[in-house]
């Protein structure tokens, strides 16, 4: 195939896939509510649409994202014009997880098709309905010599590891990050880890306190708490503490009443491991709010919990659910503290008024991304790059970095045969002090 064709076959088949995703938008929407009780407005806000929208962006946009780009030339290289072409990597395999098992599994496939690669997607066996609904679009949509879907366990994905491949995409725990990148670095194969941590939720004595714990519940409530974004513990004045508590409790009773269990809009927890493992980072802690919980329907009420202490298990894991510790401070330096305790975390949120604070904070702090007086939302515009950074992962996509992270970047100097200055070739003689004017000029 040739450049232009190739381009137009990869947007067809963009275009194919997002048809049959429509199509079958209302048995993704059934399978992610079989998996873990997925609300259908999260699904459609967090999973499908999200999908959908990044389908479109990128069939909009592949023509001028895939075009060579031509560069300024040097004058060392007098005369000539240079590029840089996008080439696919070849064949890459994409590792997904169960959080968000559709939109985390198809927005990486999308951008690996739409950047020319072959593509092995290996779906969470912990949410069986919807690797099978993934299954069936990419099996309706592309031949299978181009993308398949290869489901099973936690041993289909260490057999697919131990294969050689031109690029890895994982999103996951750090735990089994470390694992696929040493598995990459076998065959030094590049690749991009979307991974966690302990994401910050600052609120000062300056925020809005009723809009900051609407913006906060949201953030840890929605799937559950169990987004790699989410709060993963607040810092509050402590003077702001005891009302910050008091409209945290009324904006979880607001967005799912008296009793969250009887709530529609409410997600259960993947599986009976990780439910008994949120329960686990309740023991020997104090309960603000919430705590109840039921065995039978992997259920477990938005909990907050009252200053944990540091070398708690609470304090020490991600949390991945809807427990929310917290924890007040007096000075910045407090903050700096316990912040600097944990690895550079995937997101920081900061509720403040001071414009001086937020500087301070931004430039402090190392972390992938984040948001001034409200959380999560960052990942909606697709023009921000998303990723982490140390312990919270490596790379970042959404938007035309998602087809920039698939995509190898080839130099190219197209050199003109008009003109050949000798100056560069040996012998070189008496040309040093010639070069030494040359370079300092140019």
């Amino acid at each position: 195939m040739n450049h232009k064709t190739d381009i137009n076959y990869r947007k067809e088949s963009l275009k194919k896939l997002l048809h049959v995703i429509t199509k079958h938008e209302e048995a993704i929407i059934k399978a992610l509510y079989d998996d873990f009780k997925k609300p259908a407005f999260e699904a459609v806000l967090t999973e499908t649409n999200y999908v959908i929208s990044d389908l479109k962006e990128t069939i909009k946009n592949i023509n001028s994202w895939a075009k060579p780009k031509k560069v300024s030339a040097s004058l060392l290289n007098f005369p000539s014009s240079d590029y840089v072409y996008s080439e696919p990597y070849g064949h890459v395999l994409i590792l997904s997880p169960w959080n968000y098992p559709f939109q985390l599994a198809l927005c990486p496939l999308v951008a690996a098709v739409a950047a020319g690669n072959k593509v092995t997607l290996k779906p969470s066996e912990l949410t069986p309905h919807t690797a099978a609904i993934i299954s069936k679009i990419i099996s309706e949509t592309f031949p299978i010599k181009e993308v398949v879907v290869v489901t099973g366990d936690a041993t289909v994905a260490a057999d697919l590891l131990k294969k050689r491949w031109d690029y890895i995409f994982f999103t996951g725990s750090v735990a089994v990050g470390k694992i696929v990148a040493k598995a990459a670095a076998e065959n030094l194969t590049p690749v991009t880890l979307e991974l966690g941590g302990k994401s910050p939720c600052i609120v000062d004595e300056t925020a809005n306190l009723e809009l900051s714990a609407r913006r906060i519940v949201w953030g840890k409530i929605i799937n559950a708490g169990q987004t790699c974004v989410a709060p993963d513990y607040i810092l509050v004045h402590h003077k702001m503490k005891d009302t910050l508590v008091k409209f945290l409790i009324l904006e979880i009773e607001k967005a799912l009443g008296a009793n969250p269990e009887e709530s529609p809009d409410y997600a259960r927890i993947i599986n009976l491991k990780n439910w008994e493992r949120q329960l686990s980072l309740l023991e020997n802690q104090k309960t603000l709010f919430g705590g109840k919980s039921t065995k039978e329907s992997l259920y477990l009420a938005p909990t907050l919990l009252d200053e944990p202490k540091m070398d708690s298990k609470v304090m020490q894991e991600e949390i991945f659910g809807p427990i929310l510790p917290i924890l007040s401070y007096k000075t910045k330096a407090d903050i700096e503290k316990i912040i600097l305790s944990f690895e550079k975390p995937l997101s920081l949120y900061l509720f403040t008024q001071n414009k001086s604070f937020v500087d301070e904070v931004l430039q402090k702090y190392s972390f992938g991304g984040g948001c001034i007086n409200d959380t999560v939302i960052h990942l909606v515009n697709n023009k921000l790059p998303f990723g982490g950074v140390g312990n919270s992962g490596m790379g970042a996509y959404h938007g035309k970095l998602s087809f920039d992270i698939f995509s190898h970047k080839k130099a190219i100097v197209k050199r003109g045969t008009w003109l050949d200055l000798p100056l560069r070739y040996a012998p070189y003689k008496d040309k040093l002090q010639t070069i030494q004017k040359l370079l300092k000029w140019i």
